[in-house]
């Protein structure tokens, strides 16, 4: 696989495909339209080969269809999609919302964020197939994609399938807000070793390698007092560990930031599109994924997340994970109903 400008020179055995919504009759009605309640499939491939590219556009009057229409992956004819997450949060920012920003793996481009990207690897060896489904009180009245693909004459017995899950805790199980906090007594004294009451990202079984996530915050704290959402460690455990190996020191540690940062800033593989408002109040988007550095395992991996220190935040929190590994995979669970995906409207 193509993994840098140095390799670019070098020949290869392949075929480059694509599938598009194009026009069959050379007009310009270069996009598909799906009714309500209704799955379209946008390809079907046969053989072995790897998706190198997805982009999409898409129009639909309902106000929060990036998080109705749910995404949906199958490699080498499985029954349970090895993708599942609304499309909005696959494409890498949650809150049902589209914003311009930039990572290496996806992008949401102008104008205002509404040409998606993706550039994960996906391959497969005997075939593949990409579905939506319309799950908004609206048709979509315009689906543009392009899927580019690489055709094999068979594929490397190496390379793991790549997967996405997204799930959400509405709010977390911390603290009442109504109630007078003493967060800095938290610091001080709460203690959390074990990851009790972590917010989870991925629960995935077999062999494979985790590559990152986004999470989306909507803080549910309206306060004057410093209201910073952060403080929680990351804890990833391999292999059925009782205790985490990989133990982080902080929220904004994990994603490669700072002292409770307030400033939007994207890189290829880190950052915070969506820094929220005053006081670090409403939405707020992250990412970090792990290009460079994937996280291994060979049975299990767990990704959890504390909110806040010891778990004391009660926000709404939702995520996508994204990883690679061998089938048969274990579906993490099922993706909520449509109601219950709804992002909240600010105060």
């Amino acid at each position: 696989m193509l993994l840098n400008l140095w390799e670019l020179p070098r020949l290869r055995d392949v075929r480059r495909r694509k599938i598009s919504s194009h026009d069959p009759t050379g007009g310009n009605r270069d996009y598909v339209t799906v009714p309500r309640g209704e799955t379209y499939t946008l390809a079907e491939i046969e053989g072995a080969g790897c998706i190198r590219h997805i982009w999409m556009t898409i129009r639909c009057e309902d106000r929060w269809h990036p998080r109705k229409i749910v995404l949906r992956m199958y490699w080498d004819g499985e029954r349970e999609p090895s993708v599942e997450t609304p499309i909005g949060d696959f494409f890498g920012l949650g809150h049902g919302i589209y914003r311009n920003f930039v990572s290496l793996p996806l992008q949401m481009a102008p104008e205002d964020g509404r040409g998606l990207n993706s550039w994960w690897p996906m391959p497969f060896s005997d075939g593949a197939r990409i579905e939506v489904e319309n799950e908004c009180d609206n048709e979509i009245s315009h689906l543009y994609y392009h899927i580019d693909y690489e055709e094999y004459k068979e594929l490397d017995e190496d390379l793991g399938r790549f997967h996405a899950t997204w799930r959400r805790e509405n709010p977390t199980d911390g603290l009442d807000y109504s109630q007078p906090i003493d967060y800095r007594r938290i610091w001080r004294e709460e203690k959390n070793i074990d990851g009790s009451g972590n917010y989870l990202i991925l629960e995935a079984e077999g062999r494979g390698h985790y590559v990152g996530c986004h999470v989306d915050i909507h803080n549910l704290r309206v306060t004057d007092e410093f209201n910073w959402y952060g403080e929680g460690d990351e804890m990833i455990f391999i292999d059925g560990e009782r205790l985490p190996s990989i133990v982080g020191t902080g929220t904004e540690d994990y994603y490669c930031m700072a002292w409770c940062p307030t400033q939007e800033f994207c890189t290829p593989f880190y950052g915070l599109p969506l820094p929220g408002g005053p006081n670090w109040s409403g939405k707020i988007s992250w990412y970090r994924y792990h290009i460079l550095d994937p996280i291994y395992f060979q049975r299990s991996i767990r990704v959890t997340l504390e909110h806040g220190h010891a778990n004391w935040r009660s926000d709404d929190i939702s995520s996508t994970a994204y990883w690679y590994q061998a089938e048969p995979h274990k579906r993490p669970w099922p993706l909520l109903p449509v109601e219950e995906r709804l992002p909240r409207e600010e105060p």
